[in-house]
């Protein structure tokens, strides 16, 4: 059982709901990502997405492309994420970390070497944006191979052959974009949430995360009263973004144990 999964079973067996906060590597700058890493699970991260810096998204919204050109600017590549991955693994063996990121960078480092390195640093699985699960048998075999969980997006739009092309290769869990746009957008129809979330776990066979448009504790308390796990990525970019010099980690802490409190209380009423 990947880490990943243990994680899920433990947090079902507790009724409690996965937390999985997001942030890009190399974002205020290099040497802040191993604080901010500790400082969600501190804040009380189940999961760490992880994302690694792309310049040309299609999925990531101003705020998230905004952390993307601030860590480039260091030159953080996905070498250098891996790294960051390792370093963290040497105080923290047990947090799951999935790196979230775009096909390029995969591909320059090539499939295969990819699934080894990212094995090899501590990574437990990664969604790359751009792969669509009906062209992906090969880097699904791949990271399979080497324990990694290769993690795929459905969207309102999502029809259900497309839910068996996941079910098929995917793993972990799956990450479900709740809205139309991009991350950070308007608000979530909670309704329309609710409606899906329950034919995709049955098709996919498989925990199922909700992401994009969560951007404080009531809404996070929210799907996760309908999801398995909640994704919060923009709001915590901004929080690093307006923080004082040195106090992203601080604060980024606080919002997450706000959001965690807000999920817990939700399950227990």
């Amino acid at each position: 059982m990947s880490r990943i999964s243990a994680k899920f079973a433990e947090l079902q067996s507790i009724g409690r709901k996965a937390l999985i906060p997001f942030i890009t590597a190399g974002d205020p700058e290099p040497g802040q990502t191993l604080p901010l890493m500790h400082a969600l699970v501190e804040g009380g991260a189940d999961i760490i997405e992880l994302g690694v810096p792309f310049s040309d998204p299609m999925a990531d919204g101003p705020t998230i492309q905004r952390a993307s050109e601030r860590a480039l600017a260091y030159g953080v590549s996905l070498r250098v994420v891996l790294g960051m991955v390792h370093e963290f693994r040497k105080t923290d063996a047990t947090t799951p970390v999935v790196l979230m990121g775009y096909a390029n960078p995969v591909e320059a480092h090539g499939v295969e070497a990819f699934a080894r390195d990212a094995r090899e640093a501590g990574v437990d699985g990664a969604l790359i944006v751009d792969y669509p699960p009906e062209e992906c048998a090969d880097f699904s075999a791949a990271l399979k191979a080497q324990g990694l969980d290769p993690i795929f997006l459905l969207a309102p739009t999502s029809v259900e052959s497309r839910f068996a092309d996941v079910a098929k290769i995917g793993g972990g869990y799956i990450y479900y974009v709740s809205l139309k746009g991009v991350t950070g957008s308007a608000a979530i129809d909670l309704d329309e949430v609710a409606r899906r979330i329950p034919a995709i776990r049955a098709k996919v066979g498989m925990p199922v995360g909700v992401g994009f448009g969560i951007r404080d504790a009531a809404s996070a308390a929210r799907i996760a009263g309908v999801a398995d796990a909640v994704v919060i990525g923009s709001k915590i970019i901004e929080t690093i973004e307006q923080a004082p010099a040195g106090e992203a980690p601080a604060r980024v802490a606080a919002f997450l144990r706000e959001v965690r409190a807000a999920m817990d209380k939700g399950m227990s009423s």
